[in-house]
């Protein structure tokens, strides 16, 4: 049994693909756009894939892998109001300089909720909402898992 997170990013699912691919490294393992989806001709269908008006090139499922894991992201119903709220993303960078790379990197256009520091925990820990509002808690030097 597996548990994957699904983020759906209203609108901004490739702005994000890629800004987790230039910043964390991810890689695209699948993307499907709703110009794609093999009911696209139809306005309403029963399986509940029909398109959201206007959004053909929008992303409908996608599967991509930070290091060892793999989420799936789409543009669901493509509202622009993405909404992320009671749940993070935990990331366990390799090292302390890894974690305050990422932080940095997801910090830019995002929000700090936590600066990064030394916990009980970690060499280094922090808390950030990126700019799609997706929430993280980056860690680096967490003992008992090699550098």
């Amino acid at each position: 049994m597996q548990v994957q997170p699904y983020l759906f990013f209203e609108g901004r699912c490739e702005e994000a693909i890629t800004f987790y691919r230039e910043n964390l490294g991810a890689q695209v393992v699948m993307m499907m756009r709703y110009s794609e989806n093999p009911e696209a001709g139809k306005a309403e269908t029963a399986s509940g894939c029909g398109i959201p008006p206007g959004s053909e090139n929008k992303i409908m499922h996608s599967a991509f892998t930070i290091g060892e894991s793999m989420l799936m992201a789409s543009d669901g119903m493509c509202s622009g109001k993405p909404d992320f709220k009671g749940v993070s993303l935990s990331l366990t960078a390799s090292d302390e300089q890894q974690a305050e790379k990422y932080f940095n990197a997801l910090s830019n256009g995002g929000q700090v909720q936590m600066p990064m520091t030394q916990t009980f925990f970690a060499k280094r820990f922090g808390m950030v909402a990126d700019k799609f509002g997706v929430s993280w808690m980056v860690l680096g030097g967490v003992e008992g898992k090699p550098a």
